[in-house]
This record gives structure tokens, sequence and C-alpha cells, in this order.
């Protein structure tokens, strides 16, 4: 499978992350365009690619819903070879990362990053596919996540049995894009600015 990745920071930087959008919004949505340029102003290369779904979109105008799971992981698993696993953390925005923690183990990656994990979908309780592998998962992983995210709020996630590979970092009233309201007293900007933070901490711990 062809996939056309697109890249920011500096190519010699020691850590590549590469990052997969959400079910929505392209890999150039205003939320990923800002990670990849916040976290290569940190100092790491940031990967991006589309899924086939998203790419016929963008040929084509019309939406599409994303494409099954199988294709879903395809799609990262030949991204992961074309980069490598050996210096690289996948992860992404929602679905993206929930793509990428289903191959993080088995592709040997050093490590995966979620920003806004779905952990089930609106008012239903987790599926197995969204939860299950989260109690085995060996892989370092970092969450972020708005901690009134209605796809795994703080009250949800305390009740799951999750790795003790895997941090979680909650940011202070954030939604599923980890946007505050503003009654809260903080923006959306501290809040991105927080998990990117949070995201250069943990890569470079995993050296």
């Amino acid at each position: 499978m062809a996939t056309d990745i697109l890249f920011n920071g500096p190519a010699d930087a020691v850590t590549t992350i590469c990052l997969a959008h959400g079910a929505g919004a392209a890999m150039d949505s205003a939320f990923m365009q800002a990670f990849a340029e916040g976290l290569a102003m940190r100092g790491f290369q940031v990967a991006r690619f589309e899924f086939p779904y998203m790419v016929e979109r963008r040929q084509t105008g019309i939406k599409k819903p994303p494409n099954r799971a199988p294709v879903l992981l395809e799609a990262w698993h030949a991204v992961i070879t074309e980069l490598g696993s050996e210096n690289l953390i996948i992860g992404g925005k929602s679905m993206g990362g929930r793509m990428a923690s289903l191959v993080a183990d088995e592709a040997g990656v050093k490590g995966l990053i979620c920003l806004g994990y779905p952990f089930h979908a609106p008012g239903k309780p987790p599926g197995p596919m969204r939860l299950d592998h989260l109690e085995n998962l060996t892989t370092p992983t970092l969450i972020c996540q708005g901690t009134r995210d209605t796809l795994g709020s703080t009250e949800d996630v305390a009740g799951y049995r999750l790795s003790p590979a895997i941090q979680l970092h909650w940011l202070e009233d954030g939604d599923h894009g980890l946007k505050p309201r503003v009654k809260s007293g903080r923006t959306e900007a501290h809040n991105w600015t927080e998990a990117m933070d949070t995201m250069a901490d943990f890569a470079n711990v995993l050296g």
C-alpha cells in the first residue's frame, strides 16, 4: 500500500513521532498541524499520513466513513515499515491513536502516544477492540485525555483495567479535542501546549 507521508522537524532527529488523524478530520486539520509543528519545535521529526478513506475524500470531495479496521491497520503497518520501527513512536488523535495501539506491540515500536483515546462510543460501554488489548499492552504508552472527554472521562477510565505500561495525563476540563470551557479559566492553547510538553518529556525518557 503506497502511502504519502508528510514530515515536519529535523530529518536527523533521534526520534520520529508518527501521528494519524481521527475519524472526521484530515492530517492537516488545525489540531494535527498544531501538534506536528509543536513537536517539531521540540526537536522531533513528526510524520503524518492519511488512511485510504481520507485520501479518497481529499481526491473526490465526497465524505465517506472510515475504512473497516483491517484496512486501517494495514495502513499503519505500511507506514511503520516505511519509517522503520527502531526509533519510532506511533499514535495520533482518537481513532488514529486507537488503531496505532492495536499494532504497537506487534510492530515493536519504541512507544505509543494517544491524544483523546476513544475508550467507548458516546453513551455506550467499551467494546473489545477499544479496551481489551489495553490491559496487556507492553509498549510504553502515553494517553493525553481531557477530563470531561465524552469518549472516556476521568470517571469512566477510573474503572478500567489498564496495563502498567500506560501512563495517563489528564488535561483539565478538556473535551475529546482537549479543549476546555471558557469558565474553566484555561484555553485550548493551554491544554495543547501542556500535551505537547508531556509528549516531549515522554519521548525523551524513552531515549
